[in-house]
């Protein structure tokens, strides 16, 4: 099994595709042992995680916790109420704190892009990037690609259209820089005002509006993304009914669709606007089977940081 030899995860565009893809190994690695085993796998115990979340977080944050306490780490949570940082501490002096405490690692989530970038520069421990502004999410997207490969093999060749706000998605930013290091073709869909300049440059191609379903009808993977209710009432979007029945991924909508396709959503979403009840919960929906893939990823994560992954 190949090291990852990185200090830090701060963004997937970063990864070569060799070190996704050691990842993606040793995730497959705790995949089987949740699954088959159940047992835990102690190589980070004594390690101490602090997991330092300035934004609101149901999935990562509980996830990171699970994979942590599965690897023996001992995990410290703080929140931004919860913390100095209404005090008015600064982030470089809350992280000299928990480093002089004996914190072997910092996961950050935080609305301000370029945040973890900015602590990482100031510690010397590694930094996990668990969400920044409208920056990157890299575990979000490592997860979704595991998901992907886990039921599906191979995303080479494959195409994944992306549904919603591209324009303010830290999702679907770092979802592109994977799919497109692994040889996926991406595929954008959703309203002009939610499309950013450049974003072809990415790799990814954009959709037009009424491509809709003829784009979805020849995706092997459609993954829907959360429409803020803030979005509308900025004026991006007329409306959610209006998204809704324009680019809500509907039975109507996969009816000529690959009998294969996978639906996804990284959570949390709006049933009835990006996607509906029957599709979320229907056969072709892969939505739960993402939650589990999180903590196996982030295992990987924290293992390959912290040194672990030879002992997995």
């Amino acid at each position: 099994m190949q090291k990852l030899r990185l200090n830090h995860l701060l963004s997937i565009d970063e990864l070569t595709k060799d070190q996704i893809l050691a990842i993606m190994d040793l995730t497959l690695v705790y995949q089987e042992m949740m699954t088959k085993t159940k047992r835990l796998n102690p190589i980070l115990a004594g390690r101490t995680i602090a997991l330092l979340f300035y934004e609101p977080s149901t999935r990562t944050k509980c996830s990171f916790e699970i994979a942590a306490s599965y690897l023996g780490a001992h995990p410290i949570s703080i929140s931004k109420q919860g913390s100095s940082f209404v005090k008015g501490e600064t982030l470089k002096d809350t992280a000299w704190n928990l480093i002089a405490m004996g914190v072997d690692l910092a996961v950050m989530r935080h609305p301000v892009s370029g945040a973890a970038y900015y602590l990482s520069e100031h510690v010397n421990i590694p930094v996990v990037n668990a969400g920044d502004g409208m920056h990157a999410h890299p575990t979000q997207a490592l997860l979704d690609l595991a998901t992907m490969i886990q039921y599906g093999g191979s995303v080479a060749g494959k195409t994944v259209t992306i549904a919603g706000d591209i324009r303010h998605s830290r999702v679907a930013r770092s979802n592109i820089h994977a799919l497109t290091k692994c040889g996926a073709n991406v595929q954008l869909v959703g309203p002009n005002t939610f499309m950013p300049p450049g974003i072809e440059t990415l790799g990814a191609k954009i959709i037009d509006i009424n491509d809709t379903a003829e784009a979805i009808k020849h995706s092997d993977i459609v993954m829907g993304l959360r429409i803020q209710k803030e979005r509308q009432l900025a004026g991006y979007i007329p409306s959610a009914g209006e998204y809704a029945k324009f680019f809500g991924i509907k039975p109507l909508i996969i009816a000529d669709a690959s009998k294969d396709i996978m639906i996804m959503h990284p959570g949390p979403m709006n049933r009835g606007i990006e996607l509906t009840s029957e599709i979320a919960d229907g056969d072709h929906s892969y939505i739960l089977r993402q939650v589990p893939n999180g903590t196996a990823v982030r295992m990987a994560i924290l293992a390959h940081l912290l040194g672990g992954e030879n002992h997995a």
